[in-house]
């Protein structure tokens, strides 16, 4: 059985991570999606609450795992025998920084293997940041943002 690691903040879970979630499914035979605690970045959401978002949005799908880390990832993959660590890439921008991630692990632990998936294209724009950026501000992204997730964000003004 080949399960793959998922690694993000999701704060909030989007689109295009579900995207990523359920082309990787057609790849591996399950995949824990791995919720970074990330204080550095001053998310926007507590993890138990990022947790509960990504829970629902898979709800019932019993190919995934959800649970928080704060570690290396690689041993978090080690720990749960994940053979691959699966990202999204967007843009050429994204290339540069998972290129970097993906040679510090396989130094880290050759038998983990990096595989990228490519955002599909009405996806290409659309990140967690722009996300709480807009809702912020009363944007409306509910095109953006798995139904589930939509009651955590500020709603636009009418």
């Amino acid at each position: 059985m080949k399960t793959a690691i998922y690694p993000g903040t999701f704060d909030p879970i989007t689109l295009g991570h579900v995207d990523v979630v359920q082309r990787g499914l057609k790849l591996f035979d399950s995949i824990i999606i791995a919720i970074a605690d990330s204080p550095k970045k001053d998310p926007m959401f507590d993890v138990q609450t990022r947790l509960d978002m990504v829970n629902a949005t898979f709800a019932g799908e019993s190919r995934i795992q959800v649970l928080n880390f704060d570690g290396l990832l690689v041993n978090l993959a080690q720990a749960h025998g994940a053979a691959a660590i699966l990202r999204g890439l967007r843009a050429a921008s994204d290339f540069e920084y998972e290129f970097q991630l993906a040679a510090m692990n396989r130094k880290l632990d050759a038998d983990i293997e990096s595989v990228f998936v490519m955002a599909r294209e009405e996806y290409t724009f659309v990140s967690s940041s722009f996300i709480r950026e807009i809702s912020s501000m009363g944007g409306d992204v509910d095109a953006l943002v798995p139904q589930v997730v939509r009651p955590y964000l500020p709603q636009a003004k009418d």
